[in-house]
């Protein structure tokens, strides 16, 4: 099948390994000081590993490969947590840390913010399957494009980010319409006089596609626009 999925450029890999962390699923490797990887299958293709590289490496490119694989990504994570310690994940979170269940008997530090009473959204719809982007106020728009986990994790999310601007999210690991994606948000540049772009994703490696997608478009549509970038955490705070 034809896929998105990763492709390393053993020319440019120093071998430094920065990477591998960042790819949830356990499909990197280092072997014989380059970055390998392990199985087609493990891989979906988001590109969480691809901000770390710090040569250029690696690229998400679409090609004929083997499907991405959920269970086979959860016995890879299974294995390799064996011989360290007992490995607890539930039957249903796969892989990714992202899906790992967790629960915090605590409330976590409030903010000092304080959280906005109203809502400052100002458009409709937000989802950005669901958007057209010739929609009118597109123009001269501050843009937040957010992993669409970020405004209820964040509490002060209307307040801190949305006031006065167009609301764009999308969940990249679970929506599987990345080109899509990339190629609306291209159309919405383009055609739009868009002033700045607020990117808001969660601290889970897989929420990196988020910034992918969206600098992928602002390759693609040749605008020069200043990219904000935040990152929440699951208990909800700016990193």
């Amino acid at each position: 099948m034809k896929r998105n999925i990763i492709r390393i450029d053993e020319e440019k890999c120093n071998g430094c390994g920065l990477c591998v962390p960042d790819c949830a699923e356990g499909a990197l490797k280092i072997v014989n000081g380059k970055v390998k990887l392990v199985k087609e299958s493990l891989c979906d293709g988001l590109g969480a590993c691809i901000g770390r590289c710090p040569t250029g490496a690696l690229v998400v490119e679409e090609r004929e490969a083997d499907a991405f694989d959920e269970e086979e990504v959860k016995r890879n994570m299974e294995k390799a947590h064996a011989p360290h310690q007992p490995f607890h994940r539930p039957a249903h979170a796969g892989g990714c840390p992202g899906s790992m269940a967790m629960q915090w008997g605590n409330k976590p530090k409030a903010s000092t913010q304080e959280v906005a009473g109203s809502s400052a959204l100002a458009q409709w719809p937000v989802q950005l399957k669901l958007l057209n982007p010739r929609a009118p106020y597109f123009q001269d728009a501050d843009l937040v494009i957010a992993a669409d986990c970020v405004p209820f994790s964040y509490p002060n999310f209307h307040a801190r980010f949305l006031k006065g601007k167009v609301l764009v999210i999308f969940c990249p690991k679970l929506d599987h319409a990345n080109e899509e994606y990339i190629e609306k948000l291209t159309e919405i540049l383009k055609i739009n006089t868009i002033k700045s772009i607020s990117i808001a994703h969660m601290e889970v490696p897989c929420c990196s596609g988020t910034t992918y997608i969206a600098e992928e478009a602002l390759k693609k549509s040749g605008k020069n626009i200043t990219v904000k970038d935040y990152t929440i955490s699951i208990q909800g705070e700016i990193i």
